[in-house]
């Protein structure tokens, strides 16, 4: 019985130790799980911070031996690209703070070259597109070119701007003398040809100023427009 006894309680406290053992050892294998679990990620963040510092000192490493891409990045804002860019960006800032203060204005009324002349007698002649304009102050009274000054405006010339080319013209073609004659046959202040055409005006073509006059006038508007448009074509050919 002792002995059976005996093997009995030895075998217990074997069982007891492998017991001890295994328990021991689960322990001590948690505890390097637990442990590990915490420092390993560490160790990699770690590591990380010191490649990261690392690789940033030797890209901003302001020596010889040090990478171009620092002073490529450090030198953007003062290169001319950058200049450029930032003018065009000045310049559509200005522009749209122009154009939110523009105000739309009527366009000025101009004169004309014939007022202009008219408005300065004894200038000299102005021209403007091939037409000249002659600057002329009112004629004296009881005339022929008084007459015609304020014939005019009812063959709607103005006396302003047109009686400088009408006088230029019938100077220049019959001294303004009603009994001006041509070996052509021309006649009269107008220079009509033949000069019985000036009959359509009035029977008394031959001695009145006033008829010739009338003539003379609606001729230039039907051939012409406008007496400095008459007179241009006088210069360019010495007729009208």
């Amino acid at each position: 019985m002792c002995n059976a006894s005996h093997a009995c309680f030895g075998s217990e406290r074997n069982a007891l130790s492998r017991h001890g053992t295994g328990a021991r050892s689960s322990r001590r294998k948690r505890s390097l799980i637990r442990r590990t679990g915490i420092v390993f990620p560490a160790a990699v963040i770690a590591a990380i911070a010191v490649i990261a510092v690392a690789v940033g000192a030797y890209v901003f490493s302001p020596g010889p031996g040090g990478s171009g891409a620092a002073a490529a990045i450090a030198a953007i804002p003062d290169s001319h690209a950058m200049a450029v860019l930032e003018d065009e960006r000045q310049q559509m800032i200005a522009m749209s703070a122009a154009a939110g203060t523009l105000t739309v204005v009527t366009k000025p009324k101009l004169a004309s070259p014939g007022q202009v002349a008219a408005s300065n007698p004894g200038s000299a002649p102005s021209t403007s597109t091939g037409i000249t304009y002659v600057a002329s102050a009112p004629p004296n009274p009881n005339t022929a070119q008084s007459i015609a000054y304020n014939m005019m405006g009812s063959f709607g010339f103005s006396p302003t701007t047109y009686f400088g080319c009408l006088r230029d013209l019938w100077e220049r073609e019959s001294g303004w003398s009603y009994v001006a004659e041509n070996p052509s046959g021309a006649f009269g202040i107008p220079q009509a040809l033949p000069g019985y055409k000036m009959a359509s005006a009035g029977p008394d073509w031959q001695t009145n100023p006033a008829t010739q006059i009338r003539w003379g006038l609606g001729y230039i508007k039907e051939q012409y427009g406008t007496p400095c448009s008459a007179w241009a074509f006088e210069e360019a050919n010495n007729y009208y």
